[in-house]
């Protein structure tokens, strides 16, 4: 769930808010003058959406390596053998 919550409102009831962030799971958007409005959300939420956005950077990437292959724009290489020394 989302909620909306003014600057001044934040700055007087931060504590609250931050709980409701991590205790509910709450996304808190705090609205500011000129509309540079931020959110607050708890550590383990923003890690998933981060996580979330590199899998899909990857899965892009490999999206793309494969349309390469498919149009037959792959090289093919030699193995390097690397001694165990």
């Amino acid at each position: 769930m989302n909620l909306a919550v003014n600057y001044t409102t934040i700055r007087n009831n931060l504590k609250d808010y931050c709980d409701a962030a991590t205790d509910n799971n709450e996304t808190v958007i705090v609205t500011r003058k000129n509309k540079k409005n931020v959110v607050i959300m708890s550590l383990e939420q923003y890690n998933q959406i981060m996580k979330a956005a590199h899998n899909a950077e990857y899965l892009a990437m490999i999206d793309r390596s494969m349309d390469q292959l498919s149009s037959g724009n792959g090289k093919q290489h030699e193995l390097i053998e690397v001694d165990d020394d």
